[in-house]
């Protein structure tokens, strides 16, 4: 795992470790404690109009603040003044607190004799005061560290071998030119495309993606392939951070492509249109309503049913002689009897 990172110079949180690795908050609990820690000193901002700020569904907002309240970092009090209404008091701290340190943090009090570094102190608790002539919020500034991008991304090893074998399968799938697609096919995959953008956050794409992806997605279409089979070779196995969804859509939609038609092939090799099957085809020249194709098997011209009836006909003509001569002959056998 290689990282490039520079220190910022200025605006910025210290955002202890704990917070961001904690095994047992949320993404939404851990990004709401993390937006509260870093507004300025005196902002009264209540946890539902961050979480309306930060993008986070309602359903998210109260999963996330039963998590800080369960873990300490959270607490609250309901209030109620001399006129009868109440009101709510919200207490975050970077540190978890129980119960009585948040109630001492709400009172103005320590919450213990000889706090241990890094304890919370007074009502500093995620903020420092107010109009302090040194502000120890942000560390000194440094000036930022420039690597070097080689040297960053430049896999070593195993890694830039296996990366030139990806490449190298790469270029011998795209070596085969894609079909000629329909402009209905590509709309169609266009409209696939972005339902499987919508649907995988890890896959989002823009329009220009969207845009550029679609022939490759219709030439799926276009070998016989369903919109299930390509969601499934789009989102099956897919690592848990994609870098970029554009490349990683491409990669699998010219590697995994399916195998073009037989005749749509040795059509195409030959270097000419594909025929339609009615091509084949010759209308019957017997009787019927509409005119009826069959396909010959050689140079008749009768359909099957046709040349049936016909030779039943050619049947009962052999049958209606063979009868008029046995009758010829039965009555010259009686004209010799009586001679």
């Amino acid at each position: 795992m290689l990282r490039h990172v520079i220190a910022p110079a200025g605006f910025f949180s210290q955002v202890p470790n704990e917070i961001i690795r904690h095994p047992r908050l949320s993404s939404d609990a851990v990004r709401l404690l993390t937006w509260q820690l870093s507004l300025p000193d005196g902002a009264d901002e209540p946890l539902s109009a961050t979480a309306k700020r930060a993008g986070i569904t309602k359903t998210g907002f109260i999963r996330a603040k039963r998590q800080l309240a369960a873990e300490g970092y959270l607490h609250e009090w309901r209030r109620q003044d001399a006129a009868g209404r109440w009101s709510t008091l919200q207490l975050v701290s970077s540190t978890p607190l129980s119960a009585g340190d948040a109630a001492a943090v709400r009172d103005g009090r320590p919450t213990a004799e000889n706090p241990a570094a890094g304890d919370p102190t007074g009502r500093s608790i995620g903020r420092h005061p107010k109009n302090t002539r040194e502000n120890t919020s942000h560390p000194p500034r440094r000036a930022p560290v420039s690597r070097p991008m080689a040297a960053v991304s430049k896999p070593p090893g195993r890694e830039r071998e296996a990366e030139r074998l990806r490449l190298s399968r790469l270029a011998d799938a795209s070596a085969q030119p894609p079909l000629a697609v329909p402009m209905e096919l590509v709309k169609r995959a266009g409209l696939v495309l972005t339902a499987i953008s919508h649907s995988e956050r890890r896959l989002r794409l823009s329009g220009r993606d969207v845009q550029a992806l679609a022939p490759l997605a219709a030439d799926w279409l276009q070998r016989g392939a369903t919109v299930t089979d390509i969601g499934e070779a789009l989102t099956q196995q897919l690592p848990e951070r994609v870098h970029s969804p554009a490349g990683l859509v491409r990669d699998r939609l010219v590697r995994k492509r399916p195998d073009a038609p037989v005749h749509t092939a040795e059509v195409r090799a030959q270097g000419g249109p594909d025929r339609p099957r009615v091509a084949e085809m010759r209308e019957c020249e017997g009787q019927h309503v509409q005119p009826y194709l069959f396909r010959p098997v050689g140079s008749e011209v009768l359909c099957p049913a046709c040349r049936c009836g016909q030779a039943g006909a050619d049947v009962s003509r052999a049958i209606d002689a063979a009868l008029r001569g046995g009758a010829v002959v039965r009555q010259a056998l009686r004209h010799a009897r009586t001679v």
